[in-house]
């Protein structure tokens, strides 16, 4: 809203300053923060009045959750919230990549919030059927890929190699698809812990801050060896609104968290970070700097498809980090240690920019 004012006026006088992006990205977290960190206490107060019993806890997860009963879910509500406040009043409302984010992050946070919804209601960890929910993510992805898709070419891009592509046509919509619902769903899986999905979400999107910053630039572009993608430096703006949100979010989901972010927050920040992938081309970076929630989707799938073959689990439970949390790992230590893999992979995906 301000940069379509500040182009009004033709970026005259105070304007001038809104014309750059590291600019706007830097107002857009402090925004997104403050407008959180207010609006925090009173969101968690009415979630909790109408919520009663909060999310349902399940009986035969690790029995130091049961302590959490009664905590109110759906603080993703909170995030996007200070998100939309922020990237509204930041970004540049012209840009195609624009709404094809905020398409995939209001698209899944509304099924998110059907999810957690019915989870309240019923009291049951249950849920929208799963195939229900799958599907209105792939009508929402689908979508949000053709937006984008149709403003860039259908390459995908090997990291480690100078403009290295393969071209994949009309399947490229689908990968997008994939890689945005598979994001979605892999975030969730990861958030069942206080603080375990919202600082990797945090770390993921600064890193792609950076990225779409640098693949927006022909020269930073050209230098690096990186595809060129004109606009999507609006994407910096829409990573720096996530982590202001999230971290106003973790101020009040530090253990002992005072609110979950549920489906809600979950499904919509992983899809928000899979649509800047495709956006920026860096979905194969994706997986790496987000090779924590790859990591915990996995777990989910091996231990699936290995006890349904064997009747035996691999992991003492799944996702992975209740497997630890069998092992004897204190919650706490389970989401430090976490973190730090999340630091990890994003400082590797970052050296893909330059290891060409």
């Amino acid at each position: 809203m301000l940069y379509l004012l500040a182009q009004w006026f033709e970026f005259e006088g105070i304007f001038n300053l809104v014309r750059y992006q590291t600019a706007r990205t830097g107002a857009a977290l402090l925004t997104a923060l403050l407008i959180g960190l207010v609006i925090g206490p009173k969101f968690i107060l009415m979630l909790r009045v109408r919520q009663g019993k909060g999310q349902p806890i399940r009986a035969d997860g690790p029995q130091s959750h049961q302590a959490k009963v009664g905590t109110p879910t759906m603080g993703g509500l909170m995030i996007l919230v200070a998100m939309f406040c922020s990237l509204l009043l930041w970004m540049d409302l012209s840009n195609p990549f624009v709404w094809a984010c905020l398409a995939v992050t209001g698209g899944f946070g509304l099924i998110g919030f059907l999810d957690d919804y019915d989870k309240v209601t019923k009291s049951s960890h249950k849920g929208v059927p799963g195939k229900v929910r799958l599907g209105l993510e792939f009508l929402v992805a689908g979508i949000a890929s053709w937006i984008i898709v149709s403003q860039i070419n259908t390459f995908l891009y090997v990291p480690f190699f100078n403009n290295l592509g393969f071209e994949l046509g009309w399947a490229y919509y689908i990968f997008a698809a994939f890689v945005i619902v598979g994001a979605g769903n892999a975030v969730n899986l990861t958030d069942g812990l206080d603080g375990l999905a919202t600082m990797p979400v945090i770390i993921a999107a600064g890193t792609f801050a950076i990225i779409a910053y640098l693949v927006g630039r022909v020269d930073y572009s050209a230098y690096l060896g990186i595809p060129h993608v004109p606009g999507a430096g609006e994407m910096a703006i829409l990573c720096a609104c996530i982590m202001g949100a999230g971290l106003a979010f973790l101020w009040f989901n530090a253990p002992p968290a005072a609110v979950f972010m549920g489906d809600t927050g979950s499904l919509a920040l992983g899809g928000a970070l899979g649509a800047i992938a495709v956006a920026t081309h860096h979905e194969v970076v994706l997986a790496v700097v987000g090779g924590l929630f790859v990591f915990e989707a996995l777990s989910v799938i091996i231990q699936v498809f290995w006890f349904k073959r064997t009747g035996k689990r691999v992991f003492r439970m799944a996702p992975i980090h209740h497997h630890f949390e069998q092992l004897g790992w204190s919650e706490s230590k389970v989401v430090i240690r976490f973190w730090i893999v999340a630091i990890v992979l994003a400082l590797i995906g970052l050296s893909t920019l330059k290891l060409r």
